[in-house]
This record gives C-alpha cells, structure tokens and sequence, in this order.
C-alpha cells in the first residue's frame, strides 16, 4: 500500500529537457501570453514601480498558510534564468518544478495546464528579455501538514487532470479564442470562484464568485446572472479602461488584472467578453 501510494503521487514532468523539441519562440508574442496571464500582478517585487522586474517575495495568505510568490526573472542564481522551455512548460503544465517536485496550487497551474505548447515556447523567449533581479523570496509558511508537498501528489489526483481545460467550445472562432484566454492564460475562474476545503475549485460555483482566497473580500459573480446586463462592448471596455457600465470602476485586485488586459490586442479583450457573455448563468454563492 506504501509503494502504491508512493508511486501514485509521484511528479510525473511531461517534457524532456534533454534533446526536448521545445525550443525558444516569439518575445513578440510571449509579451502577449504574458499579459493574459496576469504574471507580473503576482510576480513583480513588491514596493518598486516597474512591473517587470519579477523578483517574487508577495505573500499569498490562504487557509493553508502564507505562499511567497518565488522570483521567475532572468536571474541565473535566484531566477529562472538557468531553466530551460522545458522547465518552464512543466511548470506551467506539469506543475513540476525543475526538480522535480510538485508544485502547491496556489501556482495556478490547474488553469495554465490547458496553454498550447507554443504559447510557452513565446512566454519563455519573452521572459528571457526581462531585467534580471537578485535575491529569492522568503520561503512558504504553511501549517506543518502542508508543508510535507508530496501531499500535493494526492491532490492531483483528486483535482488534477494534465492537459485539461474547462473551456466550452462552439466553433466562433472569437469565442474559442476567448474560451482559451479566460480558461487557460487568464485563469479567471481561480478567483471568481468558490472552493472546497482542499482548496480546489467547487464546479457548481465556476465564475459565481467566492471568498477572496486572503480572506479580504468578497469576489464578484461574472456569470450572466449578475452581469448578463452586460454588453459585450461593455465587458471589453472595462477589460481596456476599468470602466463599467454604471459610470463605476473597478477596484481591489481586479485593477492589476485590467493593468493587464489593457495591453492585449483590442480583439482579445472582445474574444474575452464573448466567452463571458456564453458562460451558463450561476447563483452567486452566500458569502
């Protein structure tokens, strides 16, 4: 039983990074993966201005302790500047680190799981371009059980499933494209939902809104039960400015995700209201 369970939880890297035919891609278009990701809301070093220097250290409190978020700048030492694209796409799918250990969830991996290898091919050239920044983030202060990651392992395999995307597809080939950011790169429903007490994403609550996961707010429905009044110009609208219909803005952590938005391509942000507007409408879960 030892031995089954050993095995079963065991990091499994889904690329070589030996003769791997992951090579660098397009900076042009990684900065693009790199906005829909949101990579610089959590990564950037806390307390300077530029958003692009990616030395980590943001502490992510949770039920399960406090994550720092780790430094993925360029940095050969404290970075991910040694990593190879292989590295970065088991990360990114495999939820594995170069080491060859499980990442925990906080790292949104459930969600960037579903990016096409290209796409990580694109980020990695275009993270290669970033400053570079010294020093590593303090290291995660997790309640004693969880600091044990091969945990993790178990969690995977309850709520895991490599190569999976939640995106509902119907052939508009806006839609699509918007059902890949929002599913995928953006990894919308990681906030706009609520989750279990294993910390996994509850389906019947996808995009419903929930708790902040720091336990500071409340997250908003984004199904057309609560903002089917929408119009599509007007979700792209606020993706671009932080504007919403009722002549309000946005605010909390959404403003960093429209710091983001805004610098996609016009048709992303209109990609990503379609899909929206498609999704199934949801109840708004009591806080």
């Amino acid at each position: 039983m030892v031995c089954a369970c050993w095995f079963l939880t065991m990091p499994v890297a889904s690329f070589e990074s030996t003769g791997s035919t992951l090579t660098e891609g397009s900076a042009s278009r990684g900065e693009i993966i790199f906005a829909a990701g949101g990579c610089a809301s959590c990564h950037a070093t806390p307390g300077q201005p530029d958003p692009l220097k990616l030395g980590g250290g943001l502490a992510l409190a949770s039920p399960f302790g406090t994550f720092r978020v780790p430094n993925i700048s360029p940095d050969p030492v404290d970075g991910i500047g040694s990593w190879s694209v292989a590295d970065l796409a088991n990360a990114l799918i495999s939820g594995v680190s170069p080491e060859g250990r499980h990442y925990y969830p906080a790292f949104p991996y459930p969600s960037y799981t579903g990016m096409r290898p290209d796409d990580v091919r694109d980020l990695y050239a275009y993270l290669q371009t970033l400053p570079r920044v010294s020093g590593r983030a303090p290291p995660h202060d997790l309640f004693l059980f969880f600091r044990i990651r091969r945990f993790v392992g178990f969690w995977k395999l309850l709520f895991f499933r490599e190569g999976k995307s939640e995106a509902m597809l119907n052939e508009d080939p806006v839609h699509d494209r918007g059902a890949y950011l929002v599913e995928a790169l953006a990894h919308c429903a990681d906030c706009h939902s609520t989750r279990n007490i294993f910390g996994a994403i509850r389906p019947t609550t996808r995009f419903a809104g929930g708790p902040d996961l720091e336990g500071t707010g409340f997250v908003p429905n984004i199904t057309p039960a609560r903002i089917g009044g929408w119009s599509e110009g007007e979700l792209a609208e606020m993706l671009k400015s932080g504007r919403t219909p009722n002549h309000g803005r946005v605010g909390s952590s959404m403003r960093d995700v429209v710091a983001n938005t805004s610098q996609l391509p016009e048709s992303d942000r209109i990609a990503i209201a379609r899909y929206i507007k498609s999704l199934p409408a949801r109840p708004t879960p009591h806080p």
